[in-house]
């Protein structure tokens, strides 16, 4: 079965790095600088930050719908970063290297199905979540931190990105 995986949109967070310090506190946010790789995991572009790269640590709202599965949780956000990733049938490094936590919703945004796995083990995950056709999409998280990594969608049924 076909896959998508996406990143944020950039766009919604381009005005946060134009903020100085005392603005983004303002905001519940906070700039950094990376100091080690692996470990500040951009939801943008799905990558790894690179060791000196400036991100900003925010509260973003992964699961917006209005049902009892309406989450938020720490992110990171490469502020370089301008391009999402968007891909079919690939798993970017950052989700292969790391132990995730799979989350299958239906369309009304109510989780069906979840499991824990490593990120080597998600192609095949993603096909058996997806022959469940009640499950219309799949959010990943970190399965450490439990921050959300990036979300699935069948291929060719790619829903709007998702916005604070």
């Amino acid at each position: 079965m076909l896959f998508r995986i996406t990143g944020l949109d950039p766009t919604q967070f381009k005005a946060f790095t134009t903020m100085d310090d005392a603005q983004l506190a303002a905001r519940s946010m906070q700039r950094m600088i990376v100091t080690s790789k692996p470990g500040f995991p951009d939801r943008i572009a799905l990558r790894d930050c690179e060791l000196g790269e400036s991100v900003l640590l925010l509260n973003f709202q992964h699961q917006p719908a209005d049902t009892p599965y309406r989450s938020c949780h720490a992110i990171f956000i490469a502020e370089s970063s301008t391009q999402r990733f968007d891909a079919v049938d690939v798993v970017p490094e950052v989700l292969r290297s790391r132990g995730l936590s799979v989350r299958g919703f239906d369309r009304k945004h109510h989780m069906v199905d979840a499991d824990l796995l490593e990120g080597q083990a998600l192609d095949a995950a993603i096909a058996q979540f997806f022959q469940n056709s009640a499950v219309a999409y799949l959010q990943l998280h970190y399965a450490k931190r439990g921050c959300f990594a990036a979300r699935v969608d069948r291929a060719g049924e790619f829903a709007q990105p998702m916005r604070r």
